[in-house]
């Protein structure tokens, strides 16, 4: 019996005391972090689109995840129903690439951190976090380089030669692999994997091109559209 008593103490929810005044500080933490991560994400991030859009749903998102787990950290019974209703409820969002996912998980971590009363690990963890990725940003900036799909078409100058294409990509840019090659009739298309510099080499590489065979088609895409 005395097993059974232990045991039922042990579901019965609790009425965890949440004192206002850390819950007012933490909230505040959380919209400093949150504006840090947004104004990071905004100008550190690779994504062409709709960044600050997403990067507005930081603080809702960190905030109601420290409003949950600081309501059901001290009860089982609430967090057993926590995981019943997640089950039900099925969450989707349109995650088109993983630095968004990161993202989210990080704000997702300074709700947890937050919600669980950790507020120093969480703060230094979370500042950590931001100076890496904005050393990253600026260290990539200055050594930065584009992948781009090069082709190369024309037709009826013999002039123009696979080899002398090959030259020139490797005269121009640091790295060119060519990928597909066809040539039927005088009409001669190749294909390339390059990585470009500056946006001034497309031009360079397309003047030379021109005065081998005038008239040549060049066209470059980000290679990530594939």
């Amino acid at each position: 019996m005395d097993k059974w008593n232990v045991f039922q103490r042990f579901l019965v929810t609790e009425n965890a005391h949440i004192s206002v005044n850390e819950f007012l500080i933490n909230t505040l933490v959380i919209l400093v972090l949150s504006l840090l991560l947004e104004f990071t994400y905004t100008r550190c991030s690779h994504s062409l689109s709709e960044r600050r859009s997403f990067a507005a749903n930081f603080f809702l998102v960190a905030f109601t995840t420290m409003l949950i787990i600081s309501i059901v950290k001290s009860s089982l019974a609430l967090s057993l129903g926590l995981v019943g209703a997640l089950s039900i409820v099925r969450f989707r969002s349109a995650i088109k690439e993983p630095e968004e996912l990161a993202f989210l998980f990080i704000t997702i971590s300074i709700g947890l951190g937050l919600g669980a009363e950790k507020r120093i690990i969480t703060v230094i963890g979370a500042l950590v976090l931001i100076a890496v990725i904005w050393a990253r940003h600026f260290l990539k900036a200055k050594t930065q380089k584009q992948n781009l799909y090069l082709t190369v078409s024309s037709t009826g100058d013999l002039k123009l030669t696979l080899a002398r294409i090959s030259e020139t990509a490797a005269m121009i840019f640091p790295a060119a692999k060519l990928v597909r090659y066809d040539e039927t009739e005088g009409i001669i298309e190749a294909a390339f994997w390059i990585e470009v510099r500056q946006t001034a080499d497309l031009q360079k590489f397309r003047s030379i091109l021109n005065e081998t065979a005038p008239g040549v088609k060049v066209s470059f895409v980000n290679n990530n559209s594939f």
